[in-house]
């Protein structure tokens, strides 16, 4: 066979064996992600109806039914409503922690708080209903969240605490006990999504405002810059 033909052949040969892998990787790919855009979206409809009615007056079929998809597909994703209800409750931790996660000793600790308070504020505004989940947990003394309390939540308030006592001794803060205002924040920020319609009520806006969100980052970080300030 001449050489021309023959690269030609081999060539030709090598192909059909290449495709499929380059196929195989996309659809690998793609598998992934409407595996994760699925899972997405069961969590997003158990978050919104575990917020309102609770584990106990919410349904698999519910969620299956807000999420459109099967209940034998849910039941795919996750095992039981248990699960499902600690794995809202898992992402819903990492989102309420993410800002305090940022501090460092490093930072100017008014901005870090100002900054802190910020974003706390923004999830309060766009998620409130992943807020008033977890208020409803604690409420209930955290019967499946108490590990994450006990490990995950625990170590990052004890190294964030070490923090804001390097703070304080360098004279960037007054004297304060860390717990303490670690907890002040969590309550002044979270108040606007928990009670969010107790606001509404008694100012006539919500954080959806942009002027009044705008305001009351202002005014909540004059209160608790103003009150941590050194003398």
């Amino acid at each position: 066979m001449p050489k021309t033909k023959a690269l030609a052949a081999a060539s030709h040969s090598e192909k059909p064996s290449r495709k499929p892998a380059v196929r195989s990787a996309s659809a690998v790919n793609r598998r992934l992600r409407q595996i994760e855009n699925k899972r997405s979206a069961i969590l997003g409809a158990a978050l919104g109806l575990f917020s309102r009615f609770g584990l106990h007056g919410t349904s698999i079929d519910q969620v299956a039914a807000r999420a459109d998809v099967s209940k034998s597909n849910l039941l795919y994703y996750f095992a039981n409503k248990e699960e499902l209800y600690v794995n809202v409750l898992r992402d819903l931790l990492a989102l309420w922690l993410e800002p305090l996660r940022d501090f460092s000793a490093e930072q100017d600790p008014r901005e870090a708080i100002g900054d802190y308070i910020r974003r706390k504020l923004v999830i309060s505004r766009d998620r409130p209903d992943a807020s008033r989940l977890f208020c409803l947990e604690m409420i209930q003394g955290a019967p499946l969240l108490r590990d994450e309390l006990d490990r995950e939540l625990r170590t990052l308030v004890e190294k964030k605490s070490e923090v804001i006592r390097a703070w304080v001794e360098a004279g960037k803060l007054a004297p304060v006990d860390p717990p303490h205002l670690i907890f002040a924040l969590w309550a002044i920020t979270q108040h606007y999504a928990d009670f969010g319609v107790q606001v509404q009520a008694l100012s006539g806006h919500t954080l959806d405002d942009e002027g009044f969100f705008e305001r009351t980052v202002e005014n909540v970080q004059r209160i608790v810059l103003q009150g941590i300030e050194p003398r």
